[in-house]
């Protein structure tokens, strides 16, 4: 059984019991916080499927928080324009948070 469910505008596929690294959810959650996820777009289990228009009706997504702020790697910018001088480095890390798929509600 899986879901397709959308988190801040990014969809992702939601198993029980897997991982999904989100983009950071907030500054006031903590390790073990209950969050549940109800814009799911898309159920399968056992074969059958319900897509739904846009989101399936009732179906939720329960979720709990394992670490609340995880860095990603580091991406570097470099913008240069030749026989200009002109060269700027820059860079940062994207913040998720990694959470765990308990159920899928149907």
């Amino acid at each position: 059984m899986y879901a397709i469910v959308e988190i801040k505008g990014q969809q992702f596929k939601a198993e029980e019991g897997k991982f999904l690294y989100v983009h950071h959810l907030g500054e006031d959650l903590k390790e073990g916080d209950a969050v549940a996820f109800d814009k799911v777009l898309l159920i399968e289990a056992d074969g059958d499927v319900k897509v739904g228009a846009p989101a399936v009706e009732g179906a939720k997504v329960n979720c709990e928080v394992l670490v609340p702020l995880v860095k990603g790697e580091k991406v570097i910018v470099f913008k240069k324009k030749r026989r200009k001088g002109y060269r700027r480095k820059n860079g940062h890390r994207q913040q998720f948070t990694k959470v765990m798929v308990k159920s899928i509600e149907k």
